[in-house]
């Protein structure tokens, strides 16, 4: 029973991590921070591309520090960089105050998020990690994965083993054969709940999708790296060893963007096209107009949820068949996670010694264990929520309340300097 349930909290924590939602369209620098070997820093596009890196010491010596204030703060205007993102390991909170301190001095216009750096380091030595970043050494491979992993947790994150991105208890004592397979399985559940980019999905995401294989991964990439981006998903019947069978099971989940079928970039099954034309024409739009943006705009006002029983009747189709096809037209290439709370970006950094019983901090849930919760909230330290403090309401389990990625207010009811133990209450805090 403690072994399900160990199984069953690690499950749990992972799917509330990869359902992140994505910080899109940013340019951003990781930082892998380190003391001895120094920060390394990578710079990535909008598109997830390799634009700059190296490595500085910002713990060292004070002209160590100026020299790599000068350089970063350069390397930042120069890409027009938008957001930093500091891995949560040794010396981070170190790097923490440097950032802050480099954004206020050079007056930059950045922002900073703390990213969990779990399975950076076993990704950055892995075989896709040398496929990928073959021209980069071990080390800038860890901070260009640190700045994908904000950009887009999802596809970033199932590159690594779920079980070295940390966010259970007793992860060791338990079946490693049952605790891999769970989570396997929740990758798999998120990546064809969320769906992925056909043009810019690797193959590390492509195979967790339904019916394909690492081998059809593969060579839907390649497929794309010969002939260009896909126009529209009756493509994927040209790529090699992927029949018909395989692309009913698998197109429903695959996206794609400004192509040729404005369907593609929802999650309505081809099969399912023609049916939502006609949903389209009874609101008096034609199919070449589900392009224009404005046309949507007013086709989202008209439609309402509760006409799905009539048009199911009137078009014989299933009723569930319409309500999802109906939500669709009303946000077209919508992500889901849009609807989660994005990370908590920063401009400045908290000390211990700021630290007062009764005042309320606002962090994020970094882990739910049986017992609590545990926030970062800027602090070396995360502060514990113990199960006590969770709520004034009953509940089962603490993922009852909180998950994993949350944001939340909590007021601070200890502090043990001496043994770095922050005690954290969200009883009294309003919600």
């Amino acid at each position: 029973q403690a072994e399900k349930q160990a199984i069953d909290v690690f499950a749990e924590n992972l799917r509330h991590l990869l359902l992140q939602p994505p910080f899109a369209g940013q340019i951003i620098l990781g930082l892998d921070p380190g003391f001895r070997t120094g920060c390394k820093a990578a710079v990535i596009s909008a598109t997830g591309q390799v634009l700059d890196y190296g490595t500085y010491y910002l713990t060292h010596s004070e002209q160590q520090k100026h020299q790599s204030a000068v350089s970063l703060a350069n390397m930042i205007r120069r890409h027009g960089v938008t957001l930093i993102s500091i891995g949560n390991g040794t010396a981070s909170y170190e790097t923490e105050q440097f950032v802050s301190h480099l954004i206020e001095a050079y007056h930059l216009k950045c922002r900073y998020v703390i990213a969990n750096e779990a399975g950076a380091s076993v990704y950055s030595a892995s075989d896709l990690a040398r496929e990928e970043l073959p021209d980069l050494d071990v080390t800038i491979r860890g901070a260009v994965s640190i700045a994908r992993r904000i950009q887009d947790p999802l596809a970033e994150s199932v590159k690594i083993d779920p079980r070295a991105i940390g966010v259970g208890q007793y992860q060791h004592d338990v079946n490693q054969k049952a605790l891999s397979a769970a989570l396997d399985q929740v990758v798999t559940s998120v990546v064809n709940y969320v769906g992925v980019d056909l043009n810019t999905a690797s193959p590390a995401l492509l195979q967790h999708i339904a019916g394909l294989t690492a081998a059809t991964a593969g060579n839907i990439v390649a497929y794309r790296n010969e002939n260009g981006p896909f126009q529209n998903r009756q493509d994927l019947l040209n790529v090699p060893r992927l029949g018909p069978a395989t692309f009913t099971q698998c197109a429903g989940f695959l996206r794609i963007k400004d192509g040729t079928e404005p369907l593609d970039n929802t999650s309505v099954h081809p099969e399912s096209y023609g049916l939502a034309e006609k949903i389209a024409g009874h609101y008096g739009l034609s199919h070449d107009e589900l392009k224009d943006p404005e046309k949507l705009a007013i086709l989202r006002d008209k439609i309402q949820m509760n006409a799905a029983p009539k048009l199911a009747a009137s078009l014989g189709a299933g009723e569930p068949t319409i309500k999802d096809i109906l939500e669709e037209l009303r946000k077209p290439g919508r992500d889901v996670r849009s609807d989660f709370p994005k990370p908590l970006t920063r401009r400045h950094v908290l000390s211990l010694s700021d630290l007062q019983i009764g005042s309320v901090v606002r962090g994020t849930v970094q882990n739910v264990v049986d017992f609590g919760a545990f926030v970062d909230f800027g602090l070396k330290t995360p502060g514990l929520v113990h199960r006590s403090q969770l709520s004034r309401h009953p509940f089962r389990h603490p993922t009852d309340v909180v998950h994993a990625g949350d944001i939340v207010e909590a007021e601070i009811i200890s502090v043990d300097a001496a043994r770095g133990r922050i005690g954290l209450s969200m009883k009294k805090v309003k919600k």
